[in-house]
């Protein structure tokens, strides 16, 4: 059953290699050619299993090789344009990708270049690129879709080693579309959006989901429910998986079956509504993935041998990967094969262990989402080091519901030009999207939803083997010795992970030192800052994911904000404010124009915060400290919004140590600041600008003359943030300088001689 495997991890194996070195992509594929016809003439002499499994896998390889190969060459005609040097570029392309949000004001997905225009001198090309673009460069009612022509005017810079993407485009002066979608493509577009009309004046939450389980489009779904759809373990209902396209072949299948077409025609017609389900939604890869694999088991079908299923999945893997070898380093793709070959392997013997003590129903019902999960549960932590406690339960209470929303969902998205009839078949598809989005919500907000884990490699490793040992426990009946050894395995761990959880909550705040003042949480790549002073507690910003700034409010115990600033409205400074909404007194935030910002802070007053736009001048109190505005101006045309229009507080009082907050300033108005008179130095502590960009104003450091110099910055980040430039300037002013990504949780107060700092992880640096 698995004498593929070898096949498929070979051609896995060749593109994780040469995607990291495209260079070696020709030698390498003409050695692997070579042995494998060494490979051939071997088998066709000892035609044994073993002998054409390896020249199978040989072949797969050399084919992956080749493929990356041939496109090496339009790949490095792009590179050698030497576009990252910060010139203005235009780009014309094709649009190939979901047109997705990238935090709050940006819009991105990806293209095929074909022409770049730097100056007078143009160059054709033919080479993969990402197109990131603020909302507002996009025309409203622009019809920028899969299968546009754009041109998209900006700068670039490299696209990280092992990515399909050769550049991505940095679209600052806007995309303009020269022509829309054309044929099929213009018919899905139309299709698509005219569901998600359709369903826009639904009640929400359940109306944004139904474009999501029909045809992947997420576009409605806001911000609160897509959190309560991670904890829950339920966001991949709304994204188009080969769970989607077996529902799709699976229910043409059966219509054709009860016409009386014969096996062949049966599958021929299941295929077919498979490409245009396919063409449907989008002809991205992660789609044309999961139709693969959905194909791969038709071919099951066809022969009439379900066993042949594991066979299937890894002829699938390997055409996929010679195909598209950058699959490779997707972890969409993995969680893909993970939890396919997890139900394919795993699902039935589960079952039957489970329909010893559950009735034979439930039993089955729990096995699918218990060994989905336990596959995909070690590569999810590699992009967050947390378990959904509910996620099973949770798949289990909407598993009915899900396959009826997506039907429902796909005939009303087809029904579009029947009006009543669309309105009506989402009215019903509303009903379990409803649901879906009731239980995410519910089970999202019950205590310790998320457990934290151990990040990285070794947390993966360690959820891996206790994947095994609860296997263990079910399956080796026949072998208690096994089975007693997996179960104190699991039980170690569950004790481990209690005490951890306990740690990262109530009991966590034992850990953290009860004097602090000011203190950084580690939220990743962004911004949250709290300041306590007399019992009053001010949060800076609340970085990109309401999980992880959650679990720093609950770690040093902060139930209430009474002041809550939002210095401005990207996602990695406003992503996680669904963990504080309901908790907030007063919301003091930087300008908002676009709707986007305008919704971040309405979501809070309505859940009963005042608020105002802070403006240079602005003061209050924190408890026993006193807080001011120091940026922006008022109605200042040069610095109108974003990052140059960060609110910049001073925060002093108590035992909080003079604080100069800086938010994402960049240079510019760091020069203006610094001249305008305002500061008011020496201060103990300075928040760096924008997480140590290069883009800093030497002399308005000096002014500061800070003690502490505090970076909140995400581990190992694509913006190569903190730079080595800024580090050298802060070391030559005699900073202490702290850093979240490589410290974790930093905390500073005031002391008899001096200012104090705390740092959960080992110390970079320490104040004189």
């Amino acid at each position: 059953m698995l004498r593929l495997a070898p096949v498929a991890a070979c051609a896995w194996l060749t593109a994780g290699l040469l995607v990291a070195a495209p260079h070696a992509a020709a030698p390498a594929a003409l050695a692997l050619w070579g042995a494998a016809l060494i490979a051939v003439a071997a088998a066709l002499r000892w035609p044994g299993a073993v002998v054409v499994v390896a020249a199978f896998a040989l072949a797969a390889a050399a084919a992956t090789a080749s493929n990356l190969a041939l496109a090496q060459p339009a790949r490095e005609r792009l590179i050698e344009l030497g576009l990252d040097g910060g010139r203005a570029v235009e780009v014309h392309a094709l649009v190939t990708g979901k047109i997705e949000p990238r935090g709050v004001d940006e819009l991105a997905f990806d293209a095929q270049a074909t022409l770049v225009v730097v100056g007078a001198a143009q160059t054709a090309v033919a080479a993969p690129v990402r197109i990131v673009v603020p909302r507002a460069g996009v025309a409203p009612g622009t019809p920028l879709d899969i299968g546009s022509t754009v041109v998209a005017a900006g700068t670039t810079y490299p696209g990280r080693t092992g990515e399909r993407a050769v550049l991505v485009v940095d679209a600052t002066r806007g995309v303009e579309v020269c022509a829309p979608p054309g044929g099929v493509l213009a018919l899905a577009s139309t299709l698509r959006h005219g569901l998600v009309a359709a369903v826009d004046e639904l009640p929400a939450p359940g109306g944004q989901l139904v474009p999501g389980l029909a045809v992947g489009d997420t576009s409605l779904v806001g911000a609160d429910l897509d959190t309560a759809m991670k904890t829950s373990s339920l966001s991949h209902l709304t994204a188009v998986s080969g769970a989607n396209c077996a529902l799709v072949t699976g229910l043409a299948f059966a219509i054709a079956a009860g016409c009386g077409c014969s096996r062949r025609l049966r599958v021929g017609v299941a295929l077919g509504a498979l490409s245009g389900f396919v063409v449907l939604v989008s002809l991205e890869p992660s789609v044309v993935r999961a139709a693969a694999m959905s194909a791969a088991a038709m071919l099951a079908v066809l022969l009439g041998r379900p066993a042949v299923g594991a066979a299937s999945l890894c002829l699938g893997i390997a055409v996929l990967l010679i195909a598209d070898p950058w699959l490779c380093g997707s972890l969409g793709f993995a969680l893909s094969v993970a939890a396919t070959a997890a139900l394919l392997l795993c699902a039935g013997p589960v079952a039957v262990a489970l329909a010893r003590v559950l009735p034979r129903l439930l039993a089955l019902a729990l096995a699918v989402p218990l060994t989905a999960q336990l596959a995909c549960g070690p590569l999810l932590v590699l992009i967050d080091p947390t378990i959904s406690v509910y996620g099973v339960p949770a798949n289990l209470l909407v598993g009915a519901a899900a396959p009826v929303a997506t039907v429902l969902g796909l005939a009303a998205c087809i029904a579009a030009p029947v009006a009543v009839l669309q309105l009506g078949l989402a009215a019903l598809a509303w009903l379990p999207a409803a649901w879906i989005s009731g239980v995410a919500t519910t089970v999202s907000a019950l205590p310790g939803a998320r457990l934290a884990w151990l990040p990285d490699g070794a947390g993966a490793l360690l959820l891996a083997g206790v994947g095994a040992a609860t296997l263990g426990v079910l399956l080796l009946r026949h072998r208690p010795r096994m089975r007693a050894g997996a179960a104190a395995a699991l039980a170690l761990v569950a004790g481990v992970s209690a005490g951890g959880a306990l740690l990262d909550g109530a009991a966590g705040r034992f850990t953290v030192p009860a004097q602090w003042a000011v203190l950084a949480c580690d939220v990743g790549q962004g911004d949250a800052v709290l300041v306590k002073s007399g019992g009053a507690v001010a949060l800076i910003d609340t970085g990109p994911d309401p999980a992880a700034l959650h679990r720093c409010l609950d770690r040093v115990g902060v139930g209430r904000i009474d002041l809550l600033v939002l210095t401005h409205y990207d996602l990695d400074h406003v992503g996680g404010v669904a963990a504080v909404i309901g908790r907030v007194g007063f919301v003091l935030h930087g300008p908002a124009g676009e709707p986007d910002e305008v919704d971040v802070v309405r979501r809070l007053t309505d859940a009963g915060a005042a608020e105002a736009t802070a403006q240079q001048g602005m003061s209050g109190v924190l408890g026993d400290a006193r807080w001011r505005v120091l940026w922006p101006r008022a109605d200042d045309a040069a610095f109108p919004s974003g990052n140059d229009a960060s609110v910049v507080l001073d925060v002093r009082g108590g035992a909080i140590p003079p604080s100069l907050l800086l938010g994402d300033l960049s240079a510019a108005p760091q020069q203006t600041l610094a001249a305008s008179g305002v500061l008011d130095p020496p201060y103990a502590l300075v928040k760096v600008a924008h997480h140590g960009s290069a883009d800093q104003h030497p002399p308005l450091y000096a002014r500061a003359a800070p003690r502490v110099a505090l970076v909140t910055v995400g581990l190992d980040n694509d913006y190569g943030h903190p730079r080595a430039e800024t580090l050298a300037l802060l070391d030559e002013l005699g900073a202490a300088i702290a850093r979240t990504d490589l410290e974790g949780l930093v905390a500073v107060w005031m002391q008899d001689d001096g200012v104090a700092v705390w740092r959960e992880r080992a110390e970079v640096g320490a104040p004189d």
